[in-house]
């Protein structure tokens, strides 16, 4: 795909979808954060649920959402819709979140997870697709930081919002996840009112096929694998901050540091990679990423496990938003949502075997081989994004 050349600066990226999609991520994710992180606790103190069985509910929510994008995707851009599945799918999360109050069985919460991450699946590609094209491609970066910034602000919100009402209201769960409907509910007035139906014209019959898509995006998603194969689970990070001190009480507030370093971030490492390449701004996370696990490995203090989880925010500001621009980069417009449907499906189900090879790793090697593992597997990622760019510009400039 053919970049745009610069049409000027200031707001000319901004428009009503941008804010709308924003926000209604913001109240979204600010719903979601009010409630997950309580359902654990939830689950053990009070429906006396046995952990394997937490385990198996988080493991079907998350495959589930991943499956469903690349099907919610391709769907999608064969019927030209974008809005309708963007609607359903929040709609239906937003829906099941006061059933969580009503549960008296581990089961229950399962459906309701299951529910949840089903309408995650069905919203995600077409929402990014709508994303790229609300807005010019050279504005791609600052776009898709924007929408992950709106997103992180709602998870920073979120648990403050819950702290407060579990306080004000003695530890009241159920009350927590009934008010948990309200932020939802105003996420799906905004798509009702603010978000509008934007599909390029299609220039030819909608047909995929992976012998159509660009190369360079082939390469980048066996990339992805590799990356996300040493990309596991953030719980293992709070479990090597609890590892070398960090009290239990404390870990909300760490999350909520790390959480707001990457809502700073979001934005700015957008714009940088409107200006100097999208290939360079992912390679510079990846870096990061491997500096941090580097250090969770190394790292025994307290006090400097602070700093590199704030790094670690860095990390996600540089390449949550950058990936997504990448991938619109390299896709044609009619096959948008396939495309960013398969990204999504590659990384959430690569995954599963990723958190059991930490988690393996941890158990029989310790902590410091599995997180250097993950800081090597980064290192090897970032290197063969640019060594395969090039490669791929040399062999074109040959034919």
């Amino acid at each position: 795909m053919k970049r745009q050349k610069s049409v000027g600066r200031g707001l000319k990226w901004f428009g009503r979808n941008i804010l709308c999609l924003g926000l209604v991520s913001m109240f979204t994710d600010l719903s979601t954060e009010m409630t997950y992180p309580i359902i654990p606790i939830f689950l053990k103190d009070v429906l006396k649920v046995q952990p394997l069985f937490i385990g198996l509910i988080e493991a079907i929510a998350e495959s589930t959402a991943s499956i469903l994008k690349t099907f919610s995707g391709y769907i999608s851009d064969r019927f030209r819709k974008r809005k309708f599945f963007i609607f359903i799918g929040y709609a239906l999360s937003t829906a099941v979140k006061p059933l969580l109050a009503l549960a008296t069985q581990g089961w229950h919460i399962l459906l309701v997870r299951f529910s949840d991450r089903v309408g995650k699946g069905i919203r995600t590609a077409p929402r990014d697709a709508l994303i790229a094209e609300s807005a010019m491609d050279v504005y791609f970066g600052r776009t898709y930081g924007f929408h992950r910034a709106m997103d992180t602000l709602g998870a920073i919100i979120g648990p403050l919002v819950a702290f407060i009402i579990l306080g004000l209201s003695q530890q009241n769960y159920r009350l927590l996840f009934g008010l948990a409907f309200i932020p939802g509910l105003v996420a799906i007035i905004l798509i009702i009112f603010g978000v509008r139906e934007i599909v390029p014209e299609a220039k030819r019959v909608f047909r995929f096929s992976l012998k159509t898509v660009d190369q360079r995006l082939k390469i980048f998603l066996i990339i992805m694998i590799v990356f996300t194969l040493g990309n596991s689970s953030d719980a293992f990070l709070i479990l090597r901050a609890r590892n070398i001190g960090v009290s239990a009480s404390v870990i909300p507030l760490l999350w909520l540091t790390f959480n707001f370093s990457y809502f700073l971030w979001a934005y700015p490492a957008g714009v940088l990679s409107d200006r100097v390449g999208r290939r360079k701004t992912i390679f510079l996370g990846f870096l990061i990423f491997s500096a941090c696990y580097t250090g969770f490995a190394l790292n025994q203090s307290p006090f400097i496990i602070w700093f590199i989880f704030i790094i670690y925010g860095l990390y996600y500001g540089f390449t949550e938003g950058n990936l997504r621009a990448y991938v619109a980069d390299l896709t044609d417009p009619e096959i948008r949502a396939t495309v960013f449907g398969l990204f999504h499906t590659v990384v959430g189900i690569t995954l599963l075997p990723a958190n059991l090879l930490m988690g393996f790793l941890w158990q029989r090697f310790g902590f410091q081989i599995a997180l250097l593992l993950g800081a090597s597997l980064s290192l090897i990622s970032g290197f063969a994004l640019i060594i395969s760019a090039q490669s791929l510009q040399k062999k074109q400039a040959t034919i």
